[in-house]
């Protein structure tokens, strides 16, 4: 049976711990990811082919990191039909998603006669995309991250992700990665791999921004990174909420929390409900649904929900929603009868899915909106990856000889007040140069 816990009877550090997450472990693999960074930091190629040695495969060697053309092509025969088919209607659907997101290049209004103020849009030149591997294979991570990319204009894309012991990339991956037109692929996970994207080597090119979905260790690095390179958004061991009421079939509520309990042992999967009977069967369900899965799938279902998961019994549908609001979590899915009438009132979340034919493994792969989140409680302040996350805005201003006028008076004043004298000084001499 999965775990029920009454939130009414939990201790408020065991509240801390639940919603901490595996955000407890990051901090314990900080010095390790300091002691990757550092050796990187100094030796450039000699220390990413270290540890890529030691963590990703033996045979890494600085001339074989980077994915060839002749791997390229080969990619593309390994794909499966309909594998092919599935990636290219999920690659139409992002791509649509995105570009819908594009701003216009540039604005500029009339805020008063004369005065003309907006922005000019421009993709950051250089970024860095992980793709994360693990046991399994992660092509939907490469969709989420290159389209937006691609999309935003990005001069230069750069994409690490982990090989397998014989130091092959994923071929799914690489084909959809020719898909967005990226042909900088690098056989590196983990640490080493943001470490050199985000410092550069001999081999790896320096970034301006990382983003991608991270294991625990890549979390630390990023923190550790934070202020060398733009990390991107805190995307690390997923994570998941079920909200669900007396109107839920507790079967559905039980599927899906299987979803996103599966991604590893790190990963947090809650059904948060204050109907006694859905709690008690959905936990039933999931354990018979758990005897489905893959032995390894299993454990790492059956790890994350007794860690950091479960299922969360309120008293009321309103303290639901509070403990959704407090908890941020990645992917929040409404499992409720009639889901529209309570998205007004989820202020925190990385995505929002309605209803019961929107689980989200269909949001993870075909629905078009972005799956690279935040998690770890940041979806109170980060959004989903998006074209905005590859674009930077500089603001623009022009005045005319009359908004000149307008805005002389309010400078110099200010500026005197402030006693920056050179301030005042260029609009008083202006006067009689122009």
């Amino acid at each position: 049976m999965v775990r029920i816990l009454k939130l009414a009877q939990m201790t408020s550090r065991d509240l801390a711990t639940l919603k901490r997450r595996a955000e407890l472990d990051i901090d314990q693999v900080l010095p390790i990811a300091q002691e990757v960074i550092t050796a990187i930091a100094k030796t450039g190629d000699e220390g990413v082919i270290h540890y890529a040695r030691k963590f990703d495969y033996e045979g890494a060697t600085a001339q074989n990191i980077k994915v060839t053309e002749a791997e390229f092509a080969e990619a593309q025969h390994l794909i499966e039909p309909e594998v092919k088919l599935a990636v290219e209607q999920a690659f139409r659907n992002i791509k649509e998603v995105h570009q819908r997101q594009m701003p216009e290049e540039m604005n500029l209004a009339e805020i008063e006669t004369g005065i003309f103020a907006g922005e000019k849009i421009t993709p950051i030149p250089r970024v860095g995309l992980y793709v994360p591997r693990g046991k399994g294979a992660f092509p939907s991570m490469m969709l989420m991250l290159t389209i937006p990319a691609m999309v935003a204009g990005v001069e230069k894309i750069v994409v690490c992700t982990p090989p397998d012991k014989q130091g092959r990339v994923e071929p799914v991956s690489l084909v959809v990665a020719q898909m967005a037109g990226v042909t900088e692929v690098y056989k590196l996970g983990g640490v080493q791999a943001l470490a050199a994207m985000a410092l550069g080597t001999q081999t790896v090119p320096k970034v301006d921004k990382l983003t991608g979905p991270c294991s625990i260790y890549g979390a630390a690095a990023k923190r550790i990174l934070f202020g060398t390179v733009d990390v991107g958004l805190p995307a690390g061991p997923s994570e998941s909420i079920i909200l669900a009421d007396e109107t839920t079939n507790p079967q559905l509520a039980a599927l899906d929390l299987l979803i996103e309990a599966e991604h590893g042992p790190d990963s947090a999967a809650l059904l948060v409900t204050h109907s006694e009977t859905v709690a008690q069967k959905a936990s039933q369900y999931a354990s018979d649904y758990l005897q489905k899965l893959p032995q390894w799938r299993r454990e790492f279902c059956e790890a994350g929900l007794e860690a950091y998961g479960g299922i969360i019994l309120t008293s009321s549908l309103q303290e639901s929603l509070d403990f959704i609001n407090e908890y941020a979590p990645e992917h929040l899915e409404i499992l409720v009868e009639d889901p529209l009438r309570l998205v007004g009132k989820v202020k925190n979340a990385g995505e929002i899915l309605l209803g019961k034919y929107t689980p989200s493994s269909a949001a993870t792969y075909a629905i078009g909106v972005n799956a690279v989140l935040p998690t770890g409680g940041f979806a109170r302040s980060y959004s989903a990856v998006s074209v905005y996350d590859f674009l930077k805005r500089s603001t623009v201003a022009y005045l005319t000889s009359e908004g000149f006028e307008r805005v002389k008076q309010t400078t110099q004043t200010l500026a005197n007040y402030e006693e920056f004298p050179a301030h005042s000084m260029a609009i008083e001499e202006r006067e009689k140069l122009l």
